[in-house]
């Protein structure tokens, strides 16, 4: 589970733990270990937002993937999981493309990867996620809130159009009278409740369909 922009709250230590009740091994690893292993955004005062997005632009879809490489030898050598076995992932706003890219890089253990109203999935840059949809062997989601600055509909658009072309098997949702960050429950007004669960149980079936059998009693 990788983490939003605002960094490692406990609000996503619950969300961690939704999924986990269900039978998964999860990890919630932090992003910014490498500059600022505490930061959490300042969401009453706003006094630390430029921080955070120093933070959020300091990382490269290239650092996810290589923590991603060091989080299968802490997973494998968990008496728990299943060494080597599919592992799914997923990411909200800044860590939606990280979760994409992430499924490029290791399609023989990323079995199921989504994208929660995630950015930048579709850019110039040659390692944007849109285009190693082809080397994913897995299934990926893509969630789009409906009013969303951040991830616009031309963006989807072309993410999705990808999805077509690569033929991976994958699909975008969009939430309809939702905004960026309706999932997450500390989010004021932005919050929507039953948008919420549909995501949930979105993310769950995901899960179920390509790594159950793999999933810890």
């Amino acid at each position: 589970c990788y983490m939003a922009a605002p960094g490692k709250r406990e609000e996503l230590h619950d969300m961690a733990r939704r999924i986990a009740t269900t039978g998964y091994h999860v990890v919630l690893p932090n992003l910014y270990y490498r500059t600022a292993p505490d930061f959490v955004l300042d969401f009453e005062g706003d006094s630390n937002r430029d921080e955070m997005y120093d933070l959020m632009y300091s990382l490269s879809n290239r650092m996810v993937i290589d923590d991603t490489e060091a989080l299968f030898a802490h997973i494998d050598n968990h008496p728990d999981v299943a060494s080597g076995g599919p592992v799914g992932c997923l990411g909200y706003c800044m860590s939606g493309p990280f979760a994409l890219s992430v499924a490029a890089a290791y399609p023989h253990r990323i079995k199921a990867a989504a994208s929660l109203y995630g950015v930048r999935l579709a850019v110039e840059a040659d390692d944007s996620p849109h285009r190693g949809f082809g080397a994913i062997t897995g299934e990926i989601y893509i969630a789009c809130a409906e009013t969303d600055k951040y991830a616009p509909p031309e963006m989807v658009a072309e993410a999705e159009t990808a999805i077509v072309n690569s033929g991976v098997n994958g699909r975008v949702e969009w939430y309809r009278g939702t905004h960026h960050g309706f999932a997450f429950p500390t989010r004021g007004t932005v919050f929507d409740k039953a948008a919420a669960e549909t995501h949930w149980s979105r993310l769950h079936a995901l899960f179920d369909r390509n790594l159950r059998s793999y999933a810890v009693p």
